[in-house]
């Protein structure tokens, strides 16, 4: 038996040799007990009867020799207590190996007891002194001396966390609800105005002679002659799209799979549209985006223009001579921050914008301003976005999955496709004004 597993039963014994002599021993068995007693009638009843017998049987050989037969009240004395005799000798056996049995049962308890329900690896049971005195000279020492004073007894077997103790039993809690990275707030697609195509291009007339001669006309003078022009524009639908592969297990047994995939799909097909209507270079399959269509900031003489909030609002009176209203700005993050930290002055630790403690919405010189990270740092865009650009749906946003691609049918694999179909009209580049905050 191993130390750790005696300790239990080493400190039972320690508390059993110190108990009063009165309450030792074996378990009570209230069973056993009546049966002890019963025993004892019983063969007091046996030795009474033997008593009885033994002068009855006397009578009966002197009847016998004298008469030449024995009385009928002799013989029905003797039968009498002979019955009794065989029926308490059999409620003797009876007691006796009830008793014999419930010594054993107790026996067994004791012993599986002492052994803390386990044997010693040998295949004998020991008792629960043998287990303790076997494992430790304390032990012996301390029962010798009555149980006085104190003995330590390092416990070896605690439950704890660990493997194979109770940590199998430990339940973990476990949240389905994946973590995901971050998704970029997508809001340039809402600043600029919205339609759908049921084809491939998309052709529409932007203006671009307006000779206006509009003027005072006498009596019977000649009106002067004002030209006006427009010219066929057109603009090709682009596809945007991804996809990617699953096996077919992961599909079946991942229940949460195929909707987080249909979502980062979807995302990131709003991710590079959005890039694209900002900064796309009209190249190839790209979009013609909003910045290289706009007019370049320049600074109106004789004004300031030596901070972000100075040039700003120059590039929104900028757009206001070209005849538009400016609704809105876009800036990165890290530039809008510049200008909320900006402060009244050196000696004056106040904030420009008011109290930081207090949530603003986010607006310069009337106009909204719109902070994402489409934009590069140091750059800016401002202007009248809805008039200055269409964006055309020709298909939304769609996610197909497949198992006929390449050789996904052999390899139980899938394909996840996500797609959509757009295409991006500038019909009034002047409305847009676009800049840095680069400072000479």
């Amino acid at each position: 038996m191993s130390r750790k597993l005696a300790m239990p039963a080493v400190s039972l014994l320690a508390l059993r040799a110190a108990q009063p002599s009165a309450v030792r021993g074996a378990p009570r068995m209230d069973s056993g007990g009546n049966s002890e007693q019963m025993l004892a009638q019983v063969q007091q009843e046996l030795k009474r009867i033997g008593d009885e017998i033994k002068p009855v049987a006397e009578q009966a050989l002197a009847q016998s020799k004298s008469a030449g037969e024995v009385s009928a009240e002799t013989k029905a004395t003797a039968d009498k207590l002979l019955s009794q005799q065989t029926a308490f000798g059999k409620k003797q056996d009876e007691l006796v190996n009830q008793l014999e049995g419930i010594s054993s049962k107790q026996t067994e308890l004791e012993q599986a007891f002492a052994d803390g329900g386990r044997g010693n690896g040998s295949g004998q049971v020991m008792t629960m002194g043998q287990a303790f005195i076997a494992e430790d000279e304390k032990i012996k020492s301390f029962v010798g001396n009555g149980c006085s004073g104190t003995l330590a007894i390092n416990v070896g077997n605690a439950i704890t966390t660990a493997d194979g103790s109770g940590g199998g039993l430990i339940y973990h809690e476990e949240e389905r609800t994946p973590v995901n990275m971050p998704r970029r707030r997508l809001r340039i697609r809402q600043l600029i105005t919205q339609g759908r195509t049921s084809s491939d291009l998309v052709k529409y007339r932007r203006q671009t002679t307006r000779t206006d001669a509009t003027a005072m006309v006498a009596e019977e003078g000649t009106y002067p002659e004002s030209a006006f022009g427009w010219t066929k524009a057109e603009t090709s639908v682009k596809k945007i799209g991804a996809f990617t592969n699953i096996s077919e297990e992961s599909m079946d047994d991942a229940d949460f799979l195929q909707s987080e995939i249909d979502t980062e799909l979807r995302h990131g097909l709003d991710l590079e549209e959005e890039a694209q209507i900002l900064a796309g270079d009209g190249t190839g399959e790209n979009l013609h985006g909003l910045i290289p269509n706009a007019t370049v900031f320049a600074a109106a003489a004789g004004l300031p223009n030596a901070t972000h909030i100075d040039r700003l609002r120059l590039a929104i009176l900028q757009v206001a001579l070209a005849d538009y209203i400016a609704t809105g700005m876009v800036l990165h993050p890290t530039d809008w921050a510049a200008i909320e930290l900006l402060k009244v002055g050196v000696a004056d630790d106040r904030y420009i914008f008011g109290n930081p403690a207090t949530g603003n919405t986010p607006m310069l010189w009337g106009k909204d301003v719109v902070d994402s990270n489409s934009m590069s740092v140091g750059e800016w865009l401002v202007g009248d976005f809805a008039l200055a650009a269409t964006i055309y749906d020709r298909s939304d946003a769609e996610v197909l999955i497949s198992s006929e691609h390449d050789t996904n049918f052999i390899e139980d694999m899938l394909t996840m496709k996500a797609r959509k179909r757009v295409a991006l009209a500038n019909k009034r580049p002047a409305a847009l004004v676009t800049g840095n905050f680069t400072f000479a």
